[in-house]
């Protein structure tokens, strides 16, 4: 996105202000109301924010009173227009003994039927040993109706409050407590399990298929009276004599529903795999209420942009015509990224930084602000402390969907785009860009947004470290000569940078690096505010050691994990015993083999192939190249060279996951690609390569200097 007028520049009508910025994207999520967890509300959104961002803001505080006016009348008038809520509640179902929650507090009839389906689909035969190493027998359900992020807003009576019923899949029905971290199970099929998984690539929109068994109670309003309720499979219904009945559950069962149904708990059990489809057809009065409501949101958040937006449509396209291409590559690896919620892998990480995030937002809404704090862990042991707390923040702004990580996510091709254009000619940038989003050729580097949001969709905190990691380097080096040392510009790269580290502490050599060239770039300069903005900023990088004094009573700088055997694989000492065994000509010492094969596996990364290998040399070459003798390429290039090596050292010690140094390898091909620019074109015209330097230098954009 490119900004018409330097941050925070002001004339007498418009503004860039980033602050103003966030201040207006605010104002159009509180006009959608909290949490936004409808897709067609995060769509506005995300249009907001790229028309925001992209373009000049209104200076004059009249249209800031009308716009903030706006927003209060909507958030009033729109509750007091929708029609009454349907009450939800919703849960697992596990069979106990007559003392657990389900069977105390569920209707008899009801808790009967459902422990005899379970039994028909899972015989006592089929179930794992109780005990054994991800079971799920002795999970414990403690609550009748499980806690639902939902409702964190509007304190509902069950697990949430919904405006509408209609649902045939699971996984769009974002049902929150699949991915509570008590179920963390590691069974397979016939026995209960998590999910199915639809390996067939174009299967992304159902990719997932939830197994778990479960139940939902919907609680109709009068209103309701008049409409329809149809399903497919087991719906339980209040019985005239009391008690519960099944109802038919052929293909399209429906029921006409009558005032004496308001207040009534109506139950559908999905205790067999996709066998549940509920649909409410309510009447057309209900509908029109729902659409007015929906209707005066949209048209305050719209209003919100009129009157504050001084922008050009074409500013965003590029940023926009990104969003596309990404949103289509996240639709083909998993489309439950995209408004869904899908149940997280037994033994995953990405249920445990979900399972503790809603852990964390319950203690938050409870009151106990130490519990929360406290994150799951007295030491945090797991490799990325800080994605359970944004998880937290995220389910409390969005619900139960993944819309935060998906903004994340989203965010990361302009970022790179940014940088490109940083160092590259705007035409090489822009197509630098484009095949990092849509061609995968450029996993050799790990260049490739397949990869980050693959482990973005799986929960994983890699992808966010590296996204945020980028986006802090990318704010650090943007400066040009003579661009003001703003502290609170430069305070925000560096909050970056340490919630990259909080997010994934071995990303720190990178972080560390890029702050301390900036820190000392800025003192030979004498620019003291941006020193103290860098300072102040990456000042909570101390959440980490703090909260492991104060919980655990233990100093751990980072996390506990940093020398456990299984990541500490190749500790210096392992490489001079290396070197010993190859200096005794002893070819089959098992630190050689050890000290070979963690080279190997670090120069086949990310691909995890052997093709890579000559590919991943050849763009070392240049990253040494640069660093250490290109003193006619920019020095943040340089710099960022220097981290690049740095990352490159703890890829060596540690395990060498792909994963962890993807903003390693794409950090190199940002380097080779300012080679590429500076050098190719040359080296070309002094072989007598005229025809090919020509071809070169149209995809380059007809440049060959530096592109400043």
């Amino acid at each position: 996105m490119i900004d018409l007028l330097p941050p925070g520049k002001v004339t007498d009508r418009l503004t860039s202000s980033h602050w103003l910025r966030l201040a207006a994207l605010a104002l159009a999520a509180a006009a959608l109301g909290l949490p936004i967890n409808r897709l067609s509300s995060y769509a506005l959104l995300v249009i907001a924010a790229l028309l925001i961002f992209s373009g000049p803001l209104a200076a004059r505080g009249r249209n800031w009173l009308i716009a903030l006016a706006v927003v209060v009348v909507a958030t009033v008038a729109a509750p007091l227009v929708a029609p009454p809520p349907i009450a939800e509640g919703d849960n697992i179902f596990l069979p106990g003994n007559g003392d657990s929650v389900l069977a105390k507090e569920l209707p008899a009839d009801v808790y009967r039927f459902m422990q005899e389906e379970f039994d028909n689909q899972y015989p006592p035969g089929k179930r794992c040993k109780a005990g054994s190493s991800g079971c799920w027998i002795g999970a414990t359900v403690d609550q009748l109706y499980a806690f639902a992020a939902d409702g964190a807003w509007h304190s509902p009576r069950y697990s949430r409050a919904v405006a509408s019923i209609d649902f045939s899949d699971p996984v769009r029905l974002r049902l929150g407590f699949i991915n509570d971290a008590r179920y963390n199970w590691y069974t397979t099929a016939p026995d209960v399990h998590r999910a199915d998984r639809d390996k067939r690539f174009w299967m992304g929109w159902r990719r997932w298929h939830l197994a778990m068994p479960w139940f939902v109670m919907v609680e109709l309003p009068a209103a309701a009276a008049g409409g329809r309720l149809c399903w497919r499979g087991d719906v339980l219904w209040p019985a005239p004599g009391g008690g519960y009945e099944p109802l038919p559950h052929a293909t399209n069962d429906c029921r006409v529903l009558t005032a004496g149904d308001a207040g009534a708990k109506i139950f559908g059990v999905a205790i067999r795999p996709d066998s549940l489809a509920i649909k409410l057809q309510p009447p057309f009065i209900v509908e029109a209420r729902l659409f007015a409501a929906c209707v005066i949101r949209f048209v305050a958040a719209i209003a919100v942009l009129i009157l504050l937006w001084r922008g050009r449509l074409r500013d965003a396209a590029p940023a926009a015509a990104l969003i596309g291409l990404a949103l289509v590559v996240i639709a083909i690896i998993d489309a439950s990224f995209i408004g869904g919620w899908r149940p997280m892998d037994g033994g995953d990480d990405g249920l445990f930084y979900t399972g503790i995030g809603r852990l964390i937002l319950q203690h938050l809404l409870s009151g106990d602000v130490m519990a929360a704090l406290r994150g799951g862990e007295d030491v945090f042991y797991y490799g990325g402390p800080g994605l359970r707390y944004l998880r937290a923040l995220e389910m409390l702004v969005f619900g139960d969907t993944n819309f935060g990580y998906l903004s994340l996510v989203l965010a990361l091709p302009i970022v790179m785009l940014g940088l490109f254009r940083r160092f590259l000619s705007r035409e090489f940038a822009w197509r630098s860009a484009l095949i990092f989003v849509a061609v995968p050729v450029g996993a050799i580097f790990g260049t490739t947004f397949f990869y980050y949001a693959e482990w973005a969709a799986r929960g994983f905190a890699d992808s966010a470290a590296h996204i945020v990691l980028l986006w802090g380097i990318w704010v650090v080096v943007r400066p040009h000569e003579g661009a003001s040392p703003r502290a609170d510009i430069a305070a925000g790269g560096a909050l970056l940078l340490a919630l990259a580290i909080f997010i994934k502490p071995i990303v720190a050599p990178i972080a560390g690096i890029v702050l301390g060239g900036a820190g000392l770039a800025a003192l030979a300069q004498r620019q003291w505010p941006r020193v103290l903005g860098l300072g102040l900023g990456f000042l909570p990088v101390l959440v980490m050691p703090l909260h492991n004094w104060y919980f655990g009573h233990v100093f751990v700088l980072l996390s506990s994990n940093t020398q456990v055997p299984e990541v500490y694989v190749m500790p210096p000492s392992a490489y001079l015993a290396a070197l010993g065994e190859l200096a005794r000509l002893d070819f089959g010492g098992v630190h050689l083999h050890r000290a070979v094969a963690q080279i190997a596996a670090w120069l086949s990364e990310p691909s995890e192939t052997i093709v890579s290998i000559p590919f991943n040399l050849a763009a070392l070459v240049a990253v040494l190249y640069v660093t250490l003798r290109g003193r006619d390429f920019d020095p943040w290039l340089r710099l960022i060279g220097a981290a690049v090596l740095a990352e490159c050292a703890v890829d060596l010690i540690y395990v060498a996951a792909p994963r962890y140094y993807f903003s390693m390898w794409l950090l190199s091909a940002l380097i080779v690609a300012v080679v590429i620019e500076r050098r190719s074109p040359l080296w070309m015209e002094k072989h007598g390569w005229q025809r090919t330097r020509r071809t070169l230098e149209r995809f380059l954009g007809h440049r060959t200097a530096e592109a400043s």
